[in-house]
């Protein structure tokens, strides 16, 4: 054997370690002689006196590690990636069963319910993230695997959860909130087309799609709680990333013998993508990421964190050559955002509970300018001039504990928010055409107490689970009273047998309405909004069964109803803020008042298989209706109104490091609201919008297609002595389907490109096919050192 080949073959890793530390969930206490193993082989530890265990010789590849101590629930760790050039750290935290000890039977529960979220709760491991097909390595889209979420066709990250609207949800990362997860979010929504969380930071995700803790408000459709990982304590690593639309570096490892750190940049180039194909936008974007974990002593944890975004999105004016390149020129505004959030959350352990004390600040810069023809050379041509910020200051303070068999959780919050906002921008509505000028700052700020208490009963196959919430603002007299946002929620689980239970959940869920529309003033500078708003109100009723199989999967039946009042309806266009906030820019900005009416129902089916055999995957299948009164109090289809979903996402380890994955998504074609073709054809009026303008007195009535989508990925990982190596091929649309969307409205133009006059003195129009769907190959590089 050659020299050469000796020298390749020393390098390729021979096994690796797995070590951490295994505690009691409530005051941190070290659990001696715990049992850690890894499922499927002989490979095992037990704690030491200080909860230390230590797994050598493990050879490199993915694993379920699970650990278990006498009096306490067992609990297992998902797909942990063993290397072979660094140390993989697991830590579990133990939470003491309520059972008597000699009734305990050490039995590792696939996945963990909360007696206060018995139903609606998905979580979601670092590792389903990561080899997602067609995900690209992007929290929103994996999310949209589960049910109740539909899945975005175009160039989006919107989540729509349940038939709700993207404004109505919120992000925790570990315990501090940030406002939005998507570059070139839309302000008074949440949806955007790349996410900015960098997924090596993540653990695990739990996603509620109800059964909200009440320690997280302002929520009516889903809250998303990420726990991040820690850096590593031991050595410095180093992660470089190229992916499907950017590439990014990563740093970890420990700061002192009690601080370890983690930090990450990446940086988009689907501009240079974009230009090269001829599109006529270019959207760049950059972000950065760090957390830094402290612990001075056994009982005292800090946790600091940042976040933030630069985003631009630039005009491509040479790509001008066809129809549809022009017609996206004429109307797409030049738009930059900046965000950022930082918080700092400092953790007490006490001898049977623990205090989180969180504070975070958030802010948001947004600016959008439009000229006609885009020509910026005269100020005349100005059509939109838009500058707006954000500023948020929350603070938190949380106690949890345990009383005997009694878990309790209560606590209180502060916010001040402080909103400001330059507009100009001349309008074309179904009201008539006028300019809208105005310079707003509003400061308000906001309040909660929020507690829940919850207990099994009878052997644990019952449990029971109450909270409570209140919230108010001084934004005006109707939203500072306590009493009147007063938020009660009540779970119950019934456990027939060890593997299947009946679930039952319902609660109460208040949001203010987004700032855009709290902060709107007219020409006159007056805040006409501000005695017309209230809290948005949304009632969840949730039930189902539930069947836990022996081989880590599940199988779960839902059924869901939500209902809305005193959601704000936009005056000028007569329409529910409900119905919008799935395109780029700003929802919200025009006189508002809190009196719409909503409801969305349905059924949700999902099995869900973790890793068992090198085989894993999800099924997931929706039926709902999403509704919103019209103008006239109609209950008519919401622009969420969805109704059928399915999803199918598997996967399989096929050996020597190989795995091959695919997911395939049908969904109903959602409905949107026709032109009025007559008003948006004036030439008074398209001067201004250049498109065209909805009818709302057709609000909804018809549908884009019914559209299908099959991706795929392979991955093939090495395992180096100094570093890993994981290469994967992934393709979006496998088959290029289309979705036929609603049409684009151009109006026609002769040689030299005026527009044309028909006899009635409208201009000549067409409508434009809009077909989306490409696809989408990357090969990705992923290596860590």
């Amino acid at each position: 054997m050659s020299w050469l080949t000796l020298s390749v073959l020393n390098l390729f890793a021979q096994s690796g370690t797995i070590s951490g530390r295994v505690y009691n969930a409530i005051n941190n206490e070290p659990l001696p002689f715990a049992n850690v193993g890894i499922e499927g082989t002989a490979y095992g530890a037990t704690t030491d006196i200080e909860g230390n265990y230590t797994i050598a010789n493990v050879p490199p590849g993915l694993y379920n590690v699970a650990a278990s101590y006498l009096g306490y629930e067992p609990k297992k760790e998902y797909e942990v990636k063993v290397s072979g050039n660094k140390t993989t750290e697991i830590d579990f935290a133990l939470t003491e069963s309520s059972q008597k000890l000699e009734e305990v039977v050490v039995t590792t529960k696939t996945f963990e319910k909360p007696v206060e979220a018995p139903v609606s709760l998905r979580s979601i491991g670092v590792n389903e993230i990561e080899r997602n097909p067609g995900g690209n390595r992007d929290i929103s889209r994996v999310i949209q695997t589960l049910p109740g979420v539909t899945p975005t066709v175009s160039f989006r990250n919107d989540l729509i959860i349940r038939g709700g609207a993207p404004n109505e949800n919120r992000f925790y990362l570990d315990d501090i909130e940030i406002p939005t997860i998507n570059h070139f979010s839309t302000q008074g929504a949440s949806g955007g087309p790349v996410g900015m969380i960098n997924v090596n930071f993540i653990r695990e995700v739990d996603f509620y799609s109800g059964a909200f803790p009440a320690n997280r408000g302002n929520a009516l459709s889903s809250v998303m709680d990420f726990k991040l990982k820690t850096g590593d304590k031991q050595s410095h690593n180093f992660q470089a990333t190229v992916g499907a639309s950017d590439f990014g570096v990563m740093f970890d490892g420990p700061i002192s013998p009690k601080a370890t750190y983690m930090v990450s940049y990446r940086r988009s180039y689907l501009q240079f993508l974009f230009k090269q194909i001829g599109l006529p936008f270019l959207p760049i974007y950059n972000d950065l990421q760090f957390k830094i974990k402290y612990e001075p002593t056994q009982k005292d944890h800090i946790t600091i964190l940042g976040i933030g975004a630069i985003d631009n999105f630039e005009l491509n004016l040479d790509a001008n050559q066809t129809r549809e390149q022009q017609y996206i020129l004429n109307y797409l505004p030049v738009n930059e955002q900046w965000n950022y959030t930082r918080g700092i959350k400092y953790t007490r352990f006490h001898k049977n509970s623990y205090t989180n004390v969180v504070f975070s600040r958030s802010k948001l810069n947004n600016t959008s300018t439009k000229y006609m023809n885009n020509d910026a050379s005269t100020e005349s041509n100005k059509i939109l001039d838009y500058l707006s910020q954000e500023v948020e200051h929350k603070l938190r303070i949380e106690n949890y504990m345990r009383y005997n068999d009694w878990k309790i959780n209560y606590g209180a919050g502060a916010e001040n928010q402080l909103y400001t906002n330059s507009t100009y921008n001349k309008i074309a509505t179904s009201a008539g055409l006028f300019e809208r000028s105005f310079n707003s700052k509003l400061s308000f700020n906001k309040y909660a107490l929020f507690g829940n208490i919850s207990r099994k009963f009878v052997n644990e196959r019952l449990a029971l689970s109450f909270g409570m919430r209140m919230d108010a603002a001084d934004y005006n007299k109707q939203m500072l009273n306590l009493l009147k946002q007063f938020s009660p929620r009540f779970s119950a689980s019934y456990a027939i047998s060890s593997q299947f239970a009946v679930n039952f959940n319902t609660g109460r869920y208040f949001q203010l309405p987004p700032n855009t529309v709290m902060g709107y003033r007219n020409n006159e500078n007056e805040l006409v909004n501000q005695n017309r708003l209230g809290y948005i109100q949304c009632d969840h009723l949730v039930g189902g069964i539930e069947w836990n199989t022996k081989s880590n999967s599940r199988i779960t039946l839902e059924g869901f109803y939500k209902k809305y009042s005193n959601y704000p309806f936009l005056l000028s266009d007569s329409v529910a803020l409900a119905n919008l906030g799935s395109d780029f820019g700003v929802i919200g900005n025009e006189p508002a008042k809190s009196l719409s009416k909503g409801r969305s129902y349905g059924v949700e089916f999902l099995f869900q298989q973790k890793l068992y055999k090198g085989f894993y995957g999800i099924l997931s299948c929706t039926v709902l209706w999403s509704q919103f009164q019209d103008k006239y109090g109609q209950y008519i289809a919401s622009a969420w109104d969805s109704r059928n979903i399915i999803s199918m996402t598997a996967g399989k380890k096929i050996g020597k490091n190989w795995e091959l994955g695919a997911r395939w998504w049908w969904v109903t074609g959602a409905p949107y609201t026709p032109y009025d073709i007559e008003y948006s054809t004036r030439p008074e009026v398209w001067n201004i919008t250049r498109r065209g303008l909805p009818d709302y007195s057709k609000l909804n009535s018809q549908r884009v297609s019914n559209y299908n989508q099959l991706d795929v990925r392979l991955d093939k990982k090495f395992f180096f002595d100094k570093f890993n190596l994981n290469l994967y091929f992934d393709v979006q649309n496998v088959f290029a389907s289309k979705l036929a969307s609603r049409p684009n409205l151009d109006v026609d133009t002769d040689a030299q490109g005026n527009p044309i006059l028909a006899a009635n003195g409208h201009y000549q129009y067409s409508l434009l096919t809009n077909n989306i769907g490409n696809t989408l190959p990357t090969l990705g590089i992923i290596l860590q050192i």
